[in-house]
């Protein structure tokens, strides 16, 4: 990447000749996604891009071009058109930029990656797939009418160069896998998914990441549920307790905490997209004077968590990776920001969340790695014990959340009683709903450390044009009281 990087460096010295700041990047990407369904190879796919992004600002206005041209006469070409497009904006005085405060990006940076998924054979992984989507059928019931296995790998190069500086690469592979299975009787169908629904459980990793899965052990138990779901009661309605697994309340951080912190959306840049913020600018100038949820609510923008979606050395803007809070003991601290976004609310410092998809596609807001710290409720074991009566949620089937991300509906796959401290019954087509700052403020337990993980999500969009970004937040089981459930 030594050459890509001189020639960003070049095209940025061009733009400072001119006073012109400037950001250029080079991005690489190869996609995989291999799959097998009911017996057959349903999916075999290799997507490759390659290309030069350049945004510059010329006074108070952004310009930004993107060439597949990687040369020297396509990179200036690429400034010429972005200094063009900035100089065509309606005139207005600069805008504040918050300050590196680490300094320029200088260096590489690459994610973990043991056994690389791109070294395998392409018969050796639908070899992998194929066994795990058998297993899913060993039983024989004729009632499972859908099986598959599937997995996906992904490797993003990049560079960076600045006129602030930055002469960065960084390298990211991204790995992993599940399995589904739908079982049918009459007008009934269910689903079970392993180790978590839609794209599966994708880390920072190499295929040691699928093999550790045991997709094929796990194959049994996944479709048994299946069926069983077919004739378990439905959901009840009401207000219940609920403990909730750790994949679906990684989607509840995701969706009413992440998006709500997002800095751009608060200052209305994504309002006619992605949508606003119930969370009000002031509250973030004047830290610490909104309740977010229960003194048990501790968040955190992790860039740094080892192998989660979210992390890499710097950020589209060269700002490095940072682990800082978000919410202390349900009381919001500051929000997720670029530098522009950091600078036209008085902070001294961007969050480094400045992210893009691809080198078509100029940065913007995007969550690093946002978790719930863990608490001190011990095992789930012991969390269970310490709930009389109540429900049991595990894994996601949709969700649903208003453009403030204020109101919200998620369903799951399955539900299971809770009784004098122990799992009972299997219930189907659970749901539950409620408002983001009350819901979190009925949260009076979330288990230990021993109980965390980083749960992973490749599909989230934003932007306009549409972009789509990988992130993982971080979770332990919790209970919520007082929760309306079976709304659908």
């Amino acid at each position: 990447m030594s050459d890509v990087l001189a020639l960003l460096v070049e095209v940025c010295e061009a733009a400072a000749a001119h006073g012109v700041h400037a950001e250029a990047r080079w991005v690489h990407t190869r996609d995989e996604a291999l799959a097998v369904r009911n017996g057959e190879v349903s999916e075999v796919r290799t997507d490759v891009a390659e290309g030069l992004g350049i945004r510059v600002r010329v006074g108070g206005g952004w310009g930004f071009a993107a060439t597949r041209e990687v040369s020297s006469a396509g990179a200036h070409a690429a400034l010429t058109r972005a200094i063009a497009v900035a100089r065509a904006q309606p005139v207005a005085a600069a805008g504040p930029f918050a300050p590196l405060a680490h300094g320029p990006a200088r260096g590489h940076w690459a994610g973990p990656c043991e056994v690389d998924p791109f070294a395998l054979s392409l018969e050796a992984r639908l070899a992998h797939l194929h066994a795990a989507e058998a297993a899913l059928r060993a039983d024989g019931d004729a009632r499972i009418v859908v099986t598959s296995a599937h997995t996906r790998s992904r490797r993003t190069r990049t560079a960076l160069a600045s006129t602030d500086g930055a002469a960065c690469t960084q390298e990211r592979t991204e790995t992993g896998a599940g399995v589904q299975a739908v079982a049918a009787d009459g007008e009934e169908t269910q689903v079970r998914s392993y180790p978590m629904s839609h794209d599966g459980d994708v880390l920072l990793a190499g295929w040691e990441l699928v093999t550790g899965l045991d997709l094929a052990g796990h194959a049994p138990r996944v479709a048994a549920e299946a069926v069983e779901l077919l004739t378990a009661p439905v959901c009840p309605e009401g207000v219940r307790d609920v403990v909730l697994h750790g994949e679906q309340l990684a989607l509840q951080v995701h969706e009413s905490i992440g998006h709500a912190l997002e800095l751009d959306r608060i200052l209305l840049g994504e309002a006619s997209y992605a949508g606003t913020s119930w969370v009000q600018a002031d509250a973030l100038r004047a830290a610490g004077s909104l309740r977010y949820g229960s003194e048990h609510l501790h968040v955190t923008a992790d860039a740094t968590l080892p192998a989660a979606l979210g992390s890499f050395g710097w950020d589209d803007e060269g700002v490095a990776a940072r682990r800082f809070p978000l919410i202390e003991e349900g009381v919001l601290l500051a929000a997720l920001s670029a530098r522009q976004s950091a600078a036209e609310i008085g902070l001294e410092e961007s969050g480094g969340c400045a992210r893009a998809d691809g080198f078509a596609r100029q940065p913007i807001v995007r969550m690093t790695n946002v978790s719930l710290e863990p608490g001190s409720a011990g095992s789930f074991a012991d969390l269970l014990a310490d709930t009389e009566s109540g429900l049991y949620l595990e894994t996601n089937r949709s969700w649903s959340i208003d453009d403030r991300r204020l109101q919200f509906q998620f369903a799951t796959e399955v539900a299971r009683e809770i009784r004098g401290g122990e799992l009972g019954r299997l219930y189907r087509n659970p749901s539950y709903a409620g408002v983001t700052p009350a819901f979190w403020g009925s949260m009076d337990a979330v288990c230990s450390a021993s109980e965390w993980r980083p749960w992973s999500f490749t599909n989230c969009g934003k932007g306009e044009p549409g972009q789509v970004m990988a992130v993982s937040h971080g979770t332990a089981p919790a209970r919520f009281r007082g929760v309306q459930v079976g709304v659908a």
